[in-house]
């Protein structure tokens, strides 16, 4: 959950949803690099975007989550140097080449969008990696500002291509801590690995079930079509100035009741002992806000644990009502959704959808709604029409489709 809250974007392009859209390939981001930096790249790497399906602001909790790989990707043409220079460039954003150096690299030192490699290329050397510098081309399409985790795949990508260039041996937890650690020390975002787990991690027709505390994971089938039913992102284009910071200060009031529970992080509670919690939390005179985030995560937590359940029993229908349940806790407790994201929530249900809720950071970004595929466009047009109705600018609409996590691309690995 990190796109609302990054001080700068990172580089987007378009938010289609095929594998190598124009502009994007493998052969055209080689042409580009190779006219840029006058020779060829080593190598060509993607990382994807991410929607997460159940488990919000849980990850900072050390508690559950359930995301899954978009098709939508960050790709990155990368080159070595020894000089000891790092130059970036995206084919997205206006402007040249950003020219750094990798021993003078420090946190929260600007930088804009160029912050997000760079912080990896940070991170990398302060963990004892000898990385002596680099160009490196990006491109991305996983949609800036949507809840998507576009700063996520651009660090993974990174991460992913100096890991193979200069043969750190790095597994894809270390990549996804090391892109975490960028984001937190040297970007700024408080974010926790959700992210840049899924990214690292997820793969083609599953959704990741992943435990942030000790970073278990296990590949779900998630095969949407098999089951005749569809997931929808809603991207409201949206994005509130009240996001600005609210990430925080809602980490700061997890942190606040655990404490005042006596317990190391949020994840120490058990659903069980959730109704008792809030009571001693309310006698000893808490903040109510913080009684409401404990009640959200703890109780996100349990959702994602109901999904499981029923994804592992082929039940895949019956998580509707969770995802609606979901979002009326990040709505009510935690307070991060929006008039926009609720509109997409109540319009696709009462069209028919088997549930919906907001995902990502809020204040904006996207909603998923689950569907029957006879229903997807049915539902899309009246999430559509409810925009129009509203004065809203047109949401952008497609089908999550559960996909790779970061690789190499080219030459083939």
């Amino acid at each position: 959950m990190t796109d609302h809250a990054a001080p700068a974007a990172p580089p987007t392009g378009s938010a289609a949803s095929s594998t190598e859209p124009a502009g994007h390939s493998s052969t055209e981001l080689t042409a580009s690099f190779t006219a840029l930096y006058g020779t060829a790249p080593e190598g060509i790497w993607a990382a994807p975007g991410r929607v997460n399906l159940i488990g919000e602001y849980t990850d900072f909790n050390d508690g559950f989550v359930m995301p899954l790989a978009l098709p939508h990707t960050a790709r990155a043409a990368v080159a070595r140097r020894t000089d000891g220079r790092l130059r970036l460039h995206s084919t997205d954003v206006p402007g040249g080449v950003v020219s750094l150096r990798v021993d003078e690299l420090a946190p929260h030192s600007g930088h804009g969008w160029a912050a997000y490699p760079a912080g990896v290329v940070w991170a990398l050397r302060e963990a004892g990696h000898p990385v002596t510098g680099a160009d490196i081309q990006l491109t991305s399409t996983v949609p800036v500002g949507a809840g998507l985790s576009s700063s996520a795949a651009l660090e993974v990508v990174t991460a992913l291509a100096l890991n193979d260039l200069f043969r750190l041996g790095l597994s894809t937890p270390e990549i996804a801590r090391l892109g975490q650690r960028a984001e937190n020390a040297f970007v700024g975002v408080p974010c926790g690995v959700m992210d840049q787990m899924a990214s690292a991690c997820c793969t083609e027709g599953h959704a990741l079930y992943l435990d942030t505390r000790d970073l278990t994971q296990r590949q779900v089938p998630f095969d949407l079509a098999a089951h005749g039913l569809r997931l929808l992102v809603v991207d409201t284009r949206v994005k509130h100035a009240l996001g600005d910071g609210a990430y925080a200060e809602r980490r700061a009031g997890c942190e606040a009741g655990a404490r005042a529970l006596g317990i190391p992080t949020l994840r120490d509670l058990p659903y069980e002992g959730l109704d008792a919690a809030l009571e001693s939390l309310a006698a000893a005179g808490e903040d109510e806000s913080v009684v409401r985030y404990v009640r959200h995560v703890v109780s996100d937590n349990h959702r994602v644990e109901q999904v499981i359940a029923l994804l592992d029993a082929g039940d895949v229908r019956a998580a509707g009502p969770v995802l609606n349940a979901g979002h009326v806790s990040l709505r009510d407790d935690l307070r991060v959704s929006c008039p926009e994201l609720d509109l997409v929530v109540s319009a696709a249900n009462e069209a028919g959808a088997l549930g919906a809720r907001m995902t990502g950071g809020g204040f904006g970004g996207s909603a998923i709604v689950l569907v029957e595929e006879a229903m997807a466009d049915t539902v899309a047009k009246a999430v559509s029409e409810a925009f129009t109705s509203a004065g809203h600018a047109a949401p952008g609409i497609f089908p999550a489709v559960p996909s790779a996590g970061g690789r190499r691309v080219a030459p083939a690995a």
